[in-house]
């Protein structure tokens, strides 16, 4: 384990390899699971009511799912907020394309400039989740392994791109560049061990 910061890094986010491999699985992390994307709370402000802009990219069956359901979901069974999911389970934020590829909404609006926010941090961050114990004030950033990223996992391997230089836009945004640095540094120094 590494800590920086109150931060507590598991080796396996250091240690193993990861690229996402869209082409392979097309985006499937937005419509699995048991639970939409979790929010931070400024982010389930911004999408419970989303904007034109991210509204406009979504067919009709979502966009009227996202207007008459609200964009954000209490997912009760683990007491979290999140991306709300439409009744078969997909992100209510997904669009489709022709290709079978999947793709953010959101973070489509924000690349065509049209918002000034990205995709949630928790979208963005994966495959690393991060823990919060408030309790005892320290959070842990863990790397969830899923067998639907198994050819990502083999793409980071071609790469030889560990899972933090993955996300290390994400990082940034989350933590900082100094963050960033330090986990790179303590890196380093695990793998020269």
């Amino acid at each position: 384990m590494i800590l920086i910061d109150e931060i507590l890094i598991s080796d396996d986010v250091v240690q193993e390899q990861f690229h996402c491999n869209l082409s392979a699985c097309k985006g499937a992390c937005c419509w699995e699971g048991d639970y939409g994307a979790p929010l931070e709370e400024e982010e389930a402000v911004l999408l419970e009511y989303p904007e034109k802009a991210i509204l406009d990219m979504l067919d009709e069956e979502s966009r009227n799912y996202v207007l008459e359901h609200r964009g954000t979901a209490l997912f009760k069974e683990n007491k979290s907020i999140g991306a709300n999911v439409m009744p078969d389970g997909k992100c209510v934020f997904l669009v489709k394309m022709a290709d079978g590829i999947s793709y953010c909404s959101i973070e489509q609006a924000h690349k065509e400039g049209k918002i000034d926010y990205h995709k949630p941090i928790s979208c963005h961050l994966y495959p690393i989740r991060i823990e919060k114990n408030e309790g005892i004030g320290f959070e842990a950033m863990n790397y969830d392994v899923w067998d639907l990223c198994s050819a990502a996992c083999t793409l980071g391997e071609k790469l030889k791109m560990p899972v933090y230089v993955f996300c290390r836009d994400a990082i940034i945004r989350k933590y900082g560049p100094e963050f960033y640095d330090q986990l790179d540094q303590a890196a380093q120094q695990v793998a020269s061990k």
